[in-house]
């Protein structure tokens, strides 16, 4: 069951301007993975349903956040429909995130309080996902559909419009700027942050440092 509000888990992601993404079905690895953020600054995660049995490994994942990372907030992503985000939301998701909008799973976090951030490609898709409650859209994939031009001029006729970009989004200094100047409220971010080279030889440190640097970008950019 959620242990954050949807206030407060939406405060995390706007303070936070990041959201890791991420899937592993070795229960081992991901508690390792969400540790390491967790020490490198991040307090919102986003658990892929990318995998047989990917509920069961999120459901052990909230109870080991909940003794080691007691201000993490968990949530889970690549959900298309609202059977999926139910079942996601009674093992302890906070947020919901999927890579289209389903209005149907819409009403299941509004029921419950959840925030659902849907994957939107188009200036249409976003009105309908507000129209719908959905407080924060996510920009998906964000490289194909116009990049940080495509944000800057969603923002223009639409300034109330809180975007998370996903796809295309790197830690580096260069590519968050571009991001952020456009208009952003945070970003997504998976493989660039998750080296396969780096999970492999279980360098968990630097997944720490890849997010402290990332995070200290986004400050900076912020702060501008």
């Amino acid at each position: 069951m959620a242990r954050f509000h949807k206030i407060e888990t939406l405060r995390a992601i706007i303070q936070t301007g990041m959201v890791p993404v991420y899937y592993n079905s070795d229960i081992k690895v991901a508690k390792q993975v969400v540790r390491a953020c967790y020490k490198g600054g991040v307090r919102v995660f986003e658990f892929t349903n990318r995998g047989d049995f990917a509920h069961e490994v999120f459901g052990e994942l909230v109870k080991y956040a909940e003794r080691e990372c007691p201000e993490l907030i968990l949530g889970a992503g690549s959900v298309v429909d609202a059977a999926t985000a139910a079942l996601f939301i009674q093992l302890g998701a906070n947020f919901i995130v999927g890579p289209l909008f389903n209005p149907e799973i819409a009403k299941v976090c509004n029921r419950r309080l959840i925030p659902y951030v849907p994957g939107c490609g188009s200036v249409s898709e976003i009105g309908f996902a507000q129209e719908a409650g959905c407080d924060l859209c996510k920009i998906f994939p964000a490289g194909n559909v116009g990049g940080p031009s495509f944000v800057k001029n969603i923002k223009a006729p639409m300034p109330w419009t809180l975007l998370m970009a996903t796809g295309a989004v790197e830690p580096t200094e260069e590519n968050l700027a571009a991001w952020f100047k456009a208009g952003v409220t945070c970003v997504g971010m998976g493989s660039k942050l998750f080296p396969k080279e780096v999970i492999t030889s279980d360098d968990w440190q630097a997944i720490t440092e890849l997010c402290r640097h990332a995070l200290s970008i986004i400050k900076k950019q912020r702060d501008l």
